[in-house]
């Protein structure tokens, strides 16, 4: 059985890369206030949510840890490398306790 990690930190990783994005976009071209209104606190949040939600995370290892603090894609980054312990880790198939 393959573990999936909850879905709300898949969710807050992907609105981190895409509001930095979004924000970056807008610094860069136009620079509206309004976007940079919603996409300030939405990429905050989103960073801290993952930061947290990693750090709260049984099954996550020191190096998952440190790489949700990595802003922008730390939370993808931290995906990454809880996906990979997972399939690292040695499975006991078969075995039904009595």
């Amino acid at each position: 059985m393959h573990l999936r990690f909850p879905r709300h930190l898949r969710f807050a990783a992907r609105t981190e890369l895409i509001s930095l994005i979004v924000m970056l976009a807008n610094l860069f071209t136009v620079h509206l206030k309004p976007v940079s209104s919603l996409t300030g606190p939405t990429h905050g949040c989103a960073y801290l949510f993952v930061v947290i939600a990693t750090w709260r995370l049984g099954q996550a290892t020191t190096t998952a840890k440190v790489l949700a603090l990595v802003p922008g894609i730390g939370g993808l980054l931290a995906l990454r490398q809880l996906d990979r312990a997972d399939t690292t880790r040695p499975r006991r198939e078969g075995v039904v306790s009595s």
